[in-house]
Parts: C-alpha cells; sequence; structure tokens
C-alpha cells in the first residue's frame, strides 16, 4: 500500500496560467524535474504480494490507498481545472478520455465533469460491501480484477490529465515529487500485477520512461 503522504498545500495567491498542454518540450520529462521523488523507498518492494497474502485482498487495499491518495491529490489542483482552462478530459499528446454513461454512450465533457464522474464511480465500487468487502471471510465477487483494472484505468487518467494540462500548477506548488512518485507507484504496481493493457500506456511511454532514466 502505499506508505507515503500528500504533503500540505499552502494557499497560493499568484494566478497561475492556463493548462500547459501543447507545448513542444514538456517540463515533466526534463531530467530536473523527473528526477524529483518524496521517498526514496524501494518500489518493487512495496508492489509486490507480501507472502502469503490472498491476492484479491493486496488489490483491494492497495485500490483503496491509491483512490485516496490520488484523489487528495487532485483535489489540491481542483481550482485550476475548470470547463473553461479544461473544456475536454484529455491526457498527453491530447488524447482525449471519452465517459461511458450506464446505456454505454460516450460522452466527451469537460475535465472536471469526467474527473468527477471517475471519483464518484470509484467511491461507489470501493463502499459496495458485495463489490470491496470488508468483513472477514467475505469473498470478492466473480469479475473482481476487471472493476479492479477499470479503477486504475481511470485514476491513470487522472495523473496523466495533472501532467498534460496542470504541470505548471504542480511545479509553481512544488508537488512534483509528490505527483512523480504516485505515477511511478501506480504505473509499477499495474504492470505487476496486469491491470493495464499496454495501449493503455503507450501515450504515457515518454513519461514512464523519463521517471525510470532519471528516479
Amino acid at each position: 500500500a502505499c506508505v507515503y503522504m500528500l504533503g500540505k498545500v499552502l494557499a497560493k495567491t499568484a494566478v497561475f496560467g492556463i493548462n500547459n498542454n501543447n507545448q513542444e518540450e514538456c517540463p515533466y520529462l526534463q531530467r530536473q524535474n523527473a528526477c524529483q521523488r518524496i521517498t526514496d523507498a524501494n518500489m518493487f518492494a512495496l508492489i509486490s504480494l507480501p507472502p502469503g497474502m490472498d491476492k484479491a485482498e493486496w488489490l483491494a487495499s492497495n485500490t483503496v490507498a491509491f483512490f485516496k491518495h490520488i484523489n487528495l491529490f487532485s483535489s489540491a489542483l481542483s481550482e485550476f481545472c475548470t470547463p473553461s482552462t479544461c473544456p475536454t478530459a484529455c491526457g498527453p499528446g491530447n488524447m482525449v478520455y471519452f465517459w461511458t454513461d450506464d446505456h454505454g454512450r460516450k460522452l466527451k465533457c469537460s475535465a472536471p465533469l469526467y474527473f468527477d464522474y471517475a471519483m464518484s464511480y470509484i467511491q461507489e465500487l470501493l463502499t459496495d460491501e458485495d463489490v470491496f468487502p470488508t468483513k472477514a471471510g467475505a469473498t470478492f465477487p466473480t469479475g473482481f480484477i476487471f472493476l479492479v483494472q477499470k479503477v486504475f484505468l481511470l485514476l491513470l487518467r487522472t495523473l496523466a490529465h495533472i501532467y498534460w494540462s496542470h504541470y505548471s500548477e504542480v511545479l509553481a506548488l512544488d508537488l512534483h515529487p509528490h505527483l512523480n512518485t504516485l505515477f511511478s507507484h501506480l504505473t509499477l504496481f499495474c504492470q505487476q500485477h496486469s491491470l493495464l493493457e499496454p495501449e493503455d500506456m503507450k501515450p504515457l511511454q515518454d513519461l514512464i520512461t523519463a521517471l525510470e532514466r532519471h528516479g
């Protein structure tokens, strides 16, 4: 599970510029930014299934922990992510994220609306005892892994949007070490437990490579 905590974000009076996507040279790929972390913990030790522990329980506990940390982090930047600054939910390479509603329709919506949908969906799942049981001896449902995969895809997109559209604010708030640590932990965990498809990771490969190289 996540062993680091997001530091308290101090209020800033400066007005930050509009999102920094479409820049030719992404600042989050630059060495002086990509090398920053808030912990030197062995990530591979953190992501490995502990001996004797049920894998579903391990995935469940980490899903809850990642959600709490990423929801907290994104909340710290919510005032900068508005329908006017982010009319579409997008990530690196201007990859647009569409929300699929209960009827299977794909909706193109603003970033704050998309990620509000995402966090509400995850919160509802995590508090459903039939999906994420908390009672001793309870069993996880059939198809649990597919629900976990969907949660991690939404969490990945949340961080991807922050890197792509709000990295200038992240730098101004000195939160890039937290963001790098969260993202590295998330992607390593997903790779270790096969939670994301290669096509989901492909648009972020430059970032993953930069963090691995400079971490």
